[in-house]
């Protein structure tokens, strides 16, 4: 044979056979004997599960040798039918359990159901007290809806096994029966199969998370409550108990008598804060977080939750008390596997809501992980830019994006950064010609046509803002914003409305529900004189969004209908929100409105 690199499966497998050879044969005898290959060692705090895989004692020939080989290099060069035919034969000659499992790991990587079943078959009739095959062979059993022999092997196996491990094979066979296609079928069996063991606490927690499975909610909590009273103190009593309850509230109850009567149950309190957080009763999660982190002050976890909770709560000092901590906690503990991206963002919005814009900016560049590939990273820097020109100049905050490294997407993201940057700083024509030379790089991007769109609408380039959106309707005929923003601008300056319309309705079409073409729509009503009607989609759009802009134009229509009252009602809501804001104070202005 010519040499072949060999996978770690075949090599593995030859070194299993190899290992633990009783004796080595002398040098004119070519035959050693296969010794069973000795048990790894379990985890110390996982369960010990005996393997008991019976191991035939019979010489390693050179044809052995060959067929495992060759079959393994078959396998690897994607030959399934040769190398499960080889190593299945060679597993029925020589009785090797280990030969029929990998044949059904080759069938299973293969998916081919029907020859990794009559692997394990075989695997379980070489080896019928290995847990393992066993438990494979079950799986398939059940996967065939052959619950009468599966129903007679775990009778066996549960008969013949010690008090600990009876409970655990309890729970594992459920968990694995309850696959079953036909859950009330698989319910029964495990009822009849359980029954001789009424004082085991698994029988009655295995019965109600296959009672629940099945839709049988009543039975589930008679099985819930039934090992509660055998063992009060169960954790996994409560948090089985709790799941099969038939409301949050009736589960919140049962997890909160459980934890009161049993302070140190960490595990249950923490489920129950967690089902209070999902179900947004904060105040009581954070309570219960609280307690947690008494017990266990060292868990970053902890930290980072009550942190989170208490932004919820709008308790910022507690926030950035807890967020500190759980950064402080990272620190100490490098082995912590825990990103502190979002802490760290949250610190940023803590500072720049204080006006603290040093630290706001400093948190952010904590976040160091680039790799073209963390977005987490690239939206932090895109954050950071907005600060630096908040806090520092434009400039600054320029050249920051122009050093950031970027992807090509990226760049064209800050390149649309940077546009809003000198918009917000009212410099709409250094806006537009940023863009128009990022169009020239990048002609066909929608993103930057549709930016520079708007920026030419606000300089009142009208010509060249309906030539971009034009241009990102033909390159995408289903661009919602790019129609409804040329219909509104049509609408907005009251001309070609019945062009207008077209492009508002398809707007319209593709997403009924979006407040802004509701606005844009409502807005053309009004232009077309047909009030009643405007105001109905203008009163839509600003319930589903409370706009600024959206509350003038209803405000308007409004106050053209005589309904004055209703009209000062929106435009004080308005001003609440940004008395500065130029639509609104254009209007006040026009219509003489005093609020």
């Amino acid at each position: 044979m010519k040499s072949s690199s060999l996978s770690l499966c075949s090599l593995a497998l030859l070194g299993s056979l190899l290992t633990g050879c009783a004796e080595l044969a002398p040098p004119d005898h070519p035959e050693v004997t296969i010794a069973p290959e000795p048990e790894p060692a379990a985890p110390e705090a996982a369960p010990v599960i005996v393997s008991n895989e019976n191991i035939p004692n019979l010489p390693l020939t050179d044809e052995i040798v060959f067929k495992v080989v060759s079959a393994e290099v078959a396998f690897q060069r994607g030959d399934f039918p040769a190398a499960f035919a080889t190593t299945i034969a060679l597993a029925q000659q020589t009785k090797d359990p280990r030969l029929t499992k990998r044949a059904m790991e080759m069938a299973l990587i293969n998916k081919q159901p029907l020859q990794a079943f009559l692997a394990a078959r075989l695997w379980h009739d070489y080896s019928p007290n290995s847990d393992e095959a066993t438990q494979y062979y079950l799986g398939f059993m059940v996967m065939n809806n052959n619950l009468d022999e599966v129903a007679t092997l775990v009778a066996q196996r549960l008969a013949a096994a010690s008090p600990k491990e009876r409970g655990l094979q309890m729970l594992q066979t459920e968990n694995l029966v309850m696959r079953n296609t036909n859950k009330e079928a698989a319910f029964t069996m495990l009822e009849k199969l359980y029954a001789p063991y009424p004082d085991y606490i698994e029988a009655h927690l295995a019965l109600a998370q296959a009672a629940f499975t099945s839709n049988n909610h009543v039975r589930a909590m008679v099985e819930a409550r039934a090992a509660m009273n055998l063992n009060p103190e169960s954790q996994l009593a409560a948090l089985t108990l709790a799941q099969v309850s038939p409301s949050p509230d009736e589960a919140l109850a049962a997890l909160d008598d459980f934890v009161s009567k049993n302070p140190s149950a960490q595990e249950t309190r923490r489920a129950y804060a967690g089902m209070l957080v999902e179900q947004k009763q904060f105040i009581r999660a954070r309570q219960q977080f609280e307690l947690l982190s008494s017990g266990k002050p060292q868990d970053a976890g902890i930290s980072y939750t009550l942190g989170v909770l208490s932004l919820q709560l709008n308790d910022i000092p507690a926030a950035e008390k807890y967020l500190l901590e759980f950064v402080r906690l990272l620190e100490v503990t490098p082995a912590e596997q825990r990103d502190p991206t979002s802490a760290f963002l949250y610190l940023s919005q803590i500072a720049d809501e204080r006006y603290d814009g040093a630290n706001a900016v400093d948190w952010l560049a904590k976040i160091q992980s680039y790799d073209g590939k963390n977005a987490a990273y690239f939206n932090a820097q895109q954050r950071r830019a907005l600060l630096i020109a908040k806090y520092q100049s434009l400039s600054a905050a320029q050249q920051f994006l122009h050093e950031l490294p970027a992807t090509t997407n990226e760049k064209i993201q800050l390149l649309q950064l940077e546009a809003e940057l000198l918009r917000n700083a009212d410099q709409n024509a250094e806006a537009a010609t940023l863009l128009q030379q990022a169009i020239s790089n990048y002609p066909d991007n929608q993103d930057l046509l549709y930016d520079f769109a708007m920026t030419a609408e606000k300089l009142e380039h009208f010509d060249e803002m309906e030539t971009a959106l034009r241009q990102v309707i033909k390159l995408n005929p289903e661009n919602q914003q790019a129609c409804n923003a040329l219909g509104y601008s049509l609408a907005d300056r009251n001309i070609r409305l019945p062009e207008a319309r077209a492009l508002i309705e398809k707007a319209l079409s593709l997403a009924p529900n979006d407040a802004f073409i509701l606005d844009s729509m409502g807005w053309l009503e009004f232009r077309e004189h047909k009030n009643e009607t405007a105001l109905a989609f203008l009163l839509k759009a600003y319930k589903l969004r409370p706009d600024i802009e959206i509350a003038v134009h209803a405000s308007e229509v409004l106050w053209m209908m005589g309904d004055e009252q209703k009209a000062k009602i929106l435009l004080k809501e308005a001003q609440q929100k940004d008395a500065t804001n130029a639509s609104l104070k254009t209007l006040l202005e026009r219509l003489n409105i005093q609020l």
